[in-house]
């Protein structure tokens, strides 16, 4: 089955939130004194197991999903997780799955998670400076713990891994060509992203985004780069590459130049509720149709209802002024 939404778009990507923990407090995601010792998170129970997940992720797959992604959250945090893959890549169709993390877990994971099935690895890195790290992780785990996450991971077999880096102004702008070296020389392709509004407790202003032009502009100046056309049309990143050879360039302009019109994305919480856009302010829950005993015929004739009728292009308001809305904490689905 294909299914399109009121504006035309397929259903292609699901991202899945394994876990709303972490063990980072990422100022642009979970800053600790919005989600510190005292934050009730959700209990075991509330939480999807992997049986539903890989359900569900069946009956998305039904419905046109070819990609999957896992994220949290960390989702290295949830006990199992090779299992969760090993299962997910069982389901016929499905075509490929990856992982977002923040790397402080790969040294003793990457390895189980690539034979397992898992295709590829992107890891989140926004800082090579040790102590500006540490200032933006806001966790204790060092900067060297998940560099060394990266040589494993390349060891136990992953290539093309993707860093991705979330540009602040007035914070990490020093980073940008450190971060474009350390990638070019490790072979791994490299995204800057730009700041964004998501959740209620990171403080965006327009004033803290560094424009996708302004870093494509001094990148460029120091390794000439030359565009890349997208592969598919409803990808997400502007992609380069240096005119030396020596690698790939994403970056992903959701502020400046937004991409709504090819959004095929939607997200499953791990409280089992589906949104259907990272700008949500509520899902449409799946978790109590699953355990009352839905058949997956039933849970696709939801999925799909609620697609057709979608119409979210929250960063094309914002840039036309009209967005205001409540939205979701990023963690609660991923990113």
């Amino acid at each position: 089955m294909k299914v399109v939404d009121s504006l035309d778009r397929p259903m292609k990507a699901l991202r899945i939130s394994v876990t709303d923990r972490c063990n980072f407090r990422c100022p642009y995601c979970m800053p600790r004194d919005k989600f510190g010792a005292d934050f009730q998170f959700l209990e075991r129970k509330e939480i999807l197991t992997f049986e539903e997940i890989i359900r569900l992720a069946g009956v998305f797959v039904s419905a046109g999903v070819v990609k999957i992604r896992l994220t949290g959250g960390e989702p290295l945090l949830r006990h199992g997780l090779p299992s969760l893959v090993q299962g997910l890549a069982r389901i016929p169709g499905l075509q490929e799955i990856t992982l977002t993390t923040n790397g402080s877990l790969l040294v003793d994971q990457a390895e189980a998670l690539f034979k397992a099935g898992l295709h590829r690895l992107t890891v989140s890195l926004d800082s090579l400076d040790p102590q500006r790290f540490r200032d933006l992780s806001d966790a204790t785990t060092p900067l060297e713990r998940v560099l060394e996450g990266l040589e494993a991971a390349g060891a136990a077999g992953f290539r093309n891994i993707k860093l991705n880096c979330v540009l602040k102004r007035g914070v990490n702008e020093a980073d940008i060509l450190p971060l474009a070296a350390f990638a070019r020389d490790k072979g791994h392709s490299l995204r800057f992203i730009e700041f964004m509004d998501v959740g209620t407790g990171n403080g965006w202003r327009m004033d803290t985004v560094v424009p996708a032009r302004e870093v494509r502009a001094l990148i460029s100046a120091q390794w000439p780069l030359e565009e890349l056309h997208a592969a598919e049309p409803n990808c997400v990143a502007q992609h380069y590459r240096y005119l030396d050879g020596q690698g790939v360039l994403g970056l992903i302009a959701s502020v400046t130049e937004p991409f709504c019109k090819g959004c095929d994305r939607a997200r499953l919480s791990a409280a089992g509720a589906l949104y259907t856009c990272l700008f949500a302010s509520e899902g449409m829950d799946l978790k109590g149709p699953l355990r009352s005993g839905l058949t997956d015929e039933g849970l696709l004739a939801l999925i799909a209802e609620r697609w057709r009728i979608r119409n979210d292009r929250y960063s094309e308001l914002r840039t036309e002024g009209t967005a205001v809305r409540p939205r979701v904490e990023m963690f609660h689905i991923g990113g």
